[in-house]
């Protein structure tokens, strides 16, 4: 596997949509590879920025989630929240490298996802492209941050491997390889967190990524991303707090 991350312009809200972002500063793109986007150079292309000042975080944070746990549990003051069934503190909204403004997520990441991969496809002519959407988040127990996919579209974003057998026979039960959130943590690692200003990667030479014409279907959609925490492999520390109902509107059982 090979990842590059990509210099652009700098990005300041208001300044240009995400195709004329992708226009100006994405030369080439082989076939077969995947874009990466941070979800912030996405969102600000979008107009999804807040002056700082305007709104309470928190207050902010509650009205883009799911479903939120307040500041005052944690120690350092984060709102946890889900937001478009992704764990994340305060709703993945960042005040670094925004210019004076709270920048939140794109309003519907898949559907971000879904129109860059048409008009990738459409400008280099290529059959297999994929298109990811990320962001940094924690991992429990560890310091630092991580790349996470919050979208996808052109591939499979898991390999399954349950039903086959291991390098003794064993056959395999619960064995599924998150290709997404593997490749956005590449991603993330190279495009950085300070003032790198690379806010794209191209991902190349992928054998493991099972590319797909289509954009995701709702069906694909929901057996990657889990919609109720009680069938979460982490459902004992899920469900143990009082989760608050959010501000994002949501289907009925979602």
């Amino acid at each position: 596997m090979k990842v590059a991350a990509i210099k652009t312009s700098l990005v300041r809200p208001g300044s240009e949509d995400l195709l004329s972002f992708l226009d100006n500063n994405l030369r080439e793109l082989t076939d077969s590879s995947v874009l990466a986007i941070t979800s912030k150079v996405a969102a600000i292309c979008e107009g999804r920025t807040v002056p700082i000042g305007e709104i309470d975080k928190q207050e902010l944070a509650i009205r883009e989630s799911d479903y939120y746990l307040p500041d005052y549990m944690s120690k350092y003051g984060f709102t946890f929240t889900i937001s478009h069934r992704t764990l994340i503190p305060n709703a993945g909204i960042d005040e670094s490298n925004g210019d004076g403004h709270y920048i939140l997520w794109p309003i519907d990441p898949q559907k971000t996802v879904n129109e860059v991969r048409a008009y990738l496809k459409k400008r280099f002519g290529h059959k297999n492209i994929g298109v990811i959407l990320t962001d940094s988040t924690a991992r429990p127990l560890h310091y630092g941050t991580e790349g996470v996919g919050i979208a996808y579209s052109g591939f499979a974003p898991n390999n399954n491997y349950v039903g086959m057998p291991d390098l003794f026979g064993r056959e395999l039960k619960v064995s599924i390889s998150n290709i997404l959130d593997a490749l956005a943590s590449a991603a993330v690692v190279l495009m950085g967190e300070g003032t790198e200003q690379t806010p794209l990667a191209a991902i190349e030479d992928v054998p493991f990524v099972n590319f797909q014409d289509d954009d995701p279907t709702q069906q694909e959609l929901d057996k990657f991303f889990i919609s109720h925490m009680e069938d979460d492999l982490f459902e004992p520390f899920l469900r143990k707090p009082h989760w608050e109902r959010g501000g994002r509107s949501l289907p009925e059982e979602n």
